[in-house]
This record gives structure tokens, sequence and C-alpha cells, in this order.
């Protein structure tokens, strides 16, 4: 943590820790303990907490910043009995991290998200032993060197275009039936393994909370599930902006620091009545190779910035250039050593390029 924004390694505690150290030297009032019940598109916040019972509070700009949730086991329907043993990665970490509990000794991790590889390294350091990390698609969706570090560097085979089949075991879990898949996802009959393990922890995946978000009538992006935003990160409530996981899941916290910075300058301006409103707005368009581009909606400034587009691929491409095309023209574009799914990509467009919709493509380098 913090290599990018504070240019240092950080741990996430100390990462935390500046940030809280920044609030308290601060005029900002936090409310601690409080949930949010839901915000109305007047931006009115209704609120409970045991201090104040419930109260309402009209915001002049509404930050929505509720991150994400990881994807359960029912939500991927793995068959099998309900036994004590199958965790969430996250929720593992929790017991495991905060409160200071040993999930189990014999563990299988289920998909390669980043979470799921970091846990798959912290039980093998505490003494357990890792069988296998298990991916259903082609490539990890983990960064490079999550899999380098948490993996290849312990010893714990990555099994791609794999997925566990079965659950065994009704009290405690005591095993998982491991296949291998085709192209369209489904198990191959007769590549069946038999993994013999107290626990599985599952790294399937992670889900913008967008509960308010869908209760104001934010719009939402089908493939982000997170809000759909224009270039200050406003959702199409007005006054109301989106930031961190709640709006794309990210793979670095100090690309959420800048963002967040960004969604907050962006409300500061909206509650002053400075923040700009364009007579029109253009499309971004994930083209060839890309999987979704953000902010879905653009337009030109003219005021010097340009706009900074963030992207995911949809696989590894070696040697490649990203390209922004307007009308057919290249606007922007940048070489890269490689690209891979689990990385998000930035590639910013310089101001004035903008004059109708922008196609984001990735291709791989000429030789």
């Amino acid at each position: 943590f913090g290599l990018y924004f504070f240019k240092e390694h950080l741990t996430g505690p100390e990462y935390a820790g500046r940030f809280l150290s920044l609030l308290e030297k601060s005029e900002v009032e936090l409310l601690c303990d409080t949930m949010v019940l839901s915000v109305e598109k007047d931006r009115m916040v209704h609120a409970l907490s045991p201090s104040q019972g419930p109260f309402a509070v009209r915001a002049g700009a509404v930050v929505l910043a509720m991150g994400c949730r990881e994807r359960t086991r029912g939500a991927i329907g793995t068959p099998g009995t309900r036994p004590a043993g199958v965790f969430t990665a996250g929720a593992a970490q929790r017991y495991l991290n905060i409160d200071g509990y040993m999930v189990g000794r014999r563990a299988v991790v289920l998909g390669s998200g980043d979470i799921g590889l970091i846990m798959a390294r912290r039980m093998t350091l505490e003494g357990a032993q890792v069988l296998a990390c298990v991916e259903v698609m082609e490539q990890s969706g983990g960064l490079a060197r999550n899999i380098a570090q948490c993996l290849d560097d312990f010893d714990i085979p990555l099994l791609l275009s794999h997925t566990v089949t079965e659950i065994h075991g009704r009290d405690r879990l005591t095993g998982v039936t491991v296949a291998q898949v085709d192209e369209q996802r489904r198990p191959i009959p007769g590549t069946e393994i038999r993994y013999d393990c107290d626990t599985l922890l599952l790294s399937v995946g992670l889900i913008p909370e967008n509960e308010l978000s869908r209760q104001m009538g934010v719009q939402l992006d089908p493939v982000t599930q997170g809000a759909v935003v224009d270039p200050f990160l406003q959702t199409s409530v007005p006054g109301v902006f989106a930031c961190g996981n709640v709006l794309q899941v990210h793979d670095l916290v100090d690309h959420v620091t800048y963002e967040a910075q960004r969604a907050g300058r962006s409300a500061a301006r909206f509650s002053r009545k400075e923040l700009p409103v364009p007579e029109r707005f253009y499309r971004t368009i994930a083209g060839k190779g890309v999987r979704y581009v953000l902010p879905q909606r653009i337009y030109d400034t003219q005021d010097g910035e340009g706009v900074e587009l963030s992207f995911r691929v949809r696989q590894t491409v070696e040697r490649a250039v990203l390209t922004a095309l307007c009308g057919g023209v290249a606007v922007a574009k940048r070489p890269v050593l490689a690209v891979t799914p689990g990385e998000m990509q930035k590639l910013p467009i310089p101001a004035g390029a903008i004059q109708g919709d922008i196609t984001v493509e990735v291709q791989e380098a000429s030789r």
C-alpha cells in the first residue's frame, strides 16, 4: 500500500492511519457507528445511530463510497452439503488477521482474485497446507506480482480452467472435487480430482454495494455493476457522486484514493455551484479486447485538464498498445509491455480531443 500515493511501502493499517491523522486535523465532522438507511434524489440522507437515533441531513452533495462485498457460495451454485469450513477469502482474512482464529489446516482456494492469493500465502505462513488454487478462467484475475509472491514462492499450484464441482462433508468439510472445464466453463467428465481438506476459501469476485444507489434511481453499468458517471464522477442523479469499489473494483488502494479525491473535489464544487454543466455528453465505448471503460459519459472540458479513462482488458496481451479512437482517428496511444485482466489500465485523453464518442481498444504491438 502507498507506493503511488506516499511513494513508500506501507502496511494496510499504516496506510489507513495516515488518513485518519489527516482527518483528525481537519474540520470534517465524523459520525461513526452510523448507518445510512436511504438517500433521496433531493440528497436528503436518512441515517440511524445509537447516540442520535434516526435523523436526516440535507446534503449539498453526496459521495457514494460504500465499497463492495464478496460473492458467496450461493451465488456460484456449487453442489454439496453445507458443512463448516467454507469461507469467503475476506471472511477468513478477518478471522485470522483481526480475531486471531485459525480457520483450518488443509485448504483449497477457489478463484484467483487478489484476496484469495494473499490468503493462500497467509494460511501457509500460519502453518496450514494450501493444496491448490483453482481458477475457472483461462488466466488469473489477480495481479501478476501476487501470483509470483503468494503462489509461486510457496509452491502452491494454480489450476487454470478448473473449478470445484462438489463439496464433501456434513458437520465439517472433508474434501472437494475439482474438475477441468471446457471453453463454455462446463466440467469435463473424467477430469475429476478429489482433494481431502477441511477448508475451502472462495475468491470468486466482488460485487459493488449498490443498494443505496438503486434506491435513488442511479443508473448502473451492466458490466461494472457500479454507477454510470461523468468525468467529475457524478452519477445520473445531479449532486450524487461515486468513487472506490462501489464504482468499479480496484486492484490498488492508491487508485481508490486518487478517485476519492476526485469525487470529493467535484462534490465540493457542486455544493458551491461551481461544477460545469455541459450541453452535450459523448459516450466511451469498450472496443477490441476491452471489457469496460470509465467514465461512461464524457465531454470536452476545454480547460486544459482533459479526461483520464480507466478500463480493464478481457485477456492478457503481451507488447500491447492502448488506443483511444474518436471518429476512427487515434486521439491517444500508450504502449505497454503487457496488460492483464487483473490490472486496471489508465489512458489520458488530452483537452480538445473529445469531439464525439471515444472507443478504447487494446492491440498487439507490431514487431
